[in-house]
């Protein structure tokens, strides 16, 4: 495998990663919970999805042959308070993810240095992975944290839950041995 391949291969499961973030509070929300604004000025669950699918739809439709911000996208619209019921939201939400993964599979080793367009801006394809990967994984963040917030004390840790730090290590030491190998 070539570092290329490699990078490509990590990138995916990276972003597959940052998207179980998201799949695993979507489990634990009502469809109410998608909608509910922890603030006047802050987005909902609902909103931040469609900003997300927005932008990977506009992004990675035609990667490398069109500039990454497409004439269909309307990002103002993204923002507003989304009237969709929650099952279409998701919808949005796998649409998006589906048309980056499908990109990620469709460039090779020699993609990662061409340059691309975002806005008329020039980015190697491997910078614009990485600037993608930060978005996602920023937003992605956001309903993590609205979600543990909707939830309180009904939250179920998408991670090592806490005060089990020192379990978890011992069981990694005994999966892949104590030296990880």
């Amino acid at each position: 495998m070539t570092i290329g391949e490699a990078y490509l291969r990590i990138a995916e499961d990276r972003f597959r990663r940052v998207k179980g973030l998201g799949d695993g509070t979507f489990r634990q929300l009502s469809e109410r919970d998608f909608y509910e604004r922890t603030s006047q000025h802050g987005n909902s669950i609902a909103i931040i999805v469609q900003h997300l699918s927005g932008n990977m739809v506009s992004r990675w439709t035609d990667v490398m042959t069109s500039d990454g911000e497409k004439s269909f996208r309307n990002r103002d619209q993204e923002f507003e308070p989304a009237d969709l019921p929650m099952d279409l939201i998701l919808e949005q939400w796998e649409k998006g993810w589906e048309t980056l993964f499908n990109a990620l599979r469709n460039l090779t080793e020699e993609d990662l240095l061409k340059t691309i367009y975002i806005r008329s801006e020039g980015h190697m394809v491997l910078e614009a992975i990485e600037r993608q990967m930060a978005h996602y994984a920023y937003h992605v963040g956001q309903i993590v944290y609205l979600g543990k917030e909707i939830k309180g004390g009904r939250w179920e840790s998408l991670s090592i839950p806490k005060g089990s730090s020192d379990q978890y290590a011992e069981e990694m030491k005994r999966i892949h041995g104590k030296n990880g190998g």
